[in-house]
Order: C-alpha cells, then structure tokens, then sequence
C-alpha cells in the first residue's frame, strides 16, 4: 500500500509565491487521492501488487488494460507529486550554482534564457500537465500526469505541476505567474544532487 509522503516543510513555508490554502489542499487532498486511486486499482490485481510503482510506469504494457488506465493516471498523480514537493524549498530560489550552472549556461547561453524557455514551454502544455528538465537539460512536456518515465526516459532533475489545482487558488486563469513565481521556490540544491548522481527514486516513492 501506497502512503502520502510528509513534506519536509509546513505548508505555510512559500508565503506569497504559494499559499498555505493550495499547498495543503494540493498535498492533503489532490495527491491523497492519487494514493488512495492507486491503492484501490492494484489491490484488483494481486499480481502486481509486489512490482515497484516505477517498474509499473516504465511498462505500463505489462500493467493488467483492466487497471492501466488508473495506474497510469494515479501512480504516475503519485510519483509526480512525490517529485514535486522535493523540487520546492522554503530555501529555494536564486540560481543553480556548480556543475548544474555550468551545464545550464553551456546549453542554453544563459541562465536568463534557459528560464525562458522553461515559461515557454510550460505555457505551451494546452490543458493539465507538467514541464521538466531532464539529465541532458532537455525540456520536455508531459500530458495530465504522466511522466518522463512513461516515454522511456530518466527520472527528471526537477518539474512544475502546471495542473490548475496547483494554482487557481492563487493566480486563477493566470498560469505564467504561476510559473514566474516558483523561480522563487526551486530547490536549485536538490536538482544539482539529482544532476550529479542519477537518483534511484524507488526509494522515494513508497
């Protein structure tokens, strides 16, 4: 069984740029219930039960089509979300320093730019879904709550939920403010350990 994974802050702890109100109805309620959705679709199937949630995601083939879709949709709700609360610090904010940087700039020309493209690319996602940077500072776009994983990638340095439960509360129809203001949040610190050592997320995602 699936568990909701405590936050390593309060959810108080981003002030203006995320508000107590989102945070705790996007952790408590929203990701509450990819667990529990989760929990029910692999309970109909004992057979799949003992399979890490990452193998599920990485082979959705092999997942029973009976439960897939829910699987699909509510492991891959979990394992996002999972993510997400790690890429967000009371702490965050500024810019990568180190190898990350370097890499960054050597990609893109510039910090500046590379947060452009990122807006840009999370403004493009049409209805729900996410933006990522990957290992080779690539930036991709997911549907709804699949990820990296799903399409035969590696596990992401660092995401933003751009679902609109994220921020609607906040920001309503608004989504680039959204996304300028968690530039102020970014755990700079937890992407460039993600970019240093290829993370084995299994052991986060329980």
């Amino acid at each position: 069984m699936y568990t909701l994974p405590a936050l390593d802050y309060n959810y108080d702890a981003f002030g203006k740029y995320i508000s107590k109100t989102i945070m705790e109805l996007h952790h408590s309620k929203h990701h509450q219930t990819y667990v529990d959705k989760l929990n029910a679709a692999l309970g109909q199937d004992p057979s799949i039960q003992e399979k890490p949630l990452l193998e599920l995601l990485q082979n959705l083939d092999s997942v029973p089509e009976s439960i897939r879709t829910a699987v699909r949709n509510h492991g891959g709700g979990h394992y996002n979300h999972t993510l997400f609360w790690k890429f967000m610090s009371p702490d965050g904010g500024g810019e990568p320093s180190g190898a990350l940087a370097d890499a960054i700039t050597h990609t893109y020309g510039s910090f500046q730019k590379f947060t452009e493209e990122f807006e840009a690319k999370s403004l493009a996602v049409f209805g729900s879904g996410w933006a990522w940077l990957q290992p080779d500072l690539s930036i991709i776009t997911t549907p709804n709550q699949d990820s990296p994983l799903m399409q035969g990638g590696p596990a992401p340095l660092l995401g933003l939920d751009v679902w609109e439960h994220a921020y609607y509360l906040d920001y309503t129809y608004k989504r680039a403010d959204y996304v300028k203001a968690w530039w102020n949040v970014v755990n700079w610190q937890y992407a460039a350990d993600r970019f240093a050592h290829q993370p084995d997320d299994s052991l986060l995602v329980k």
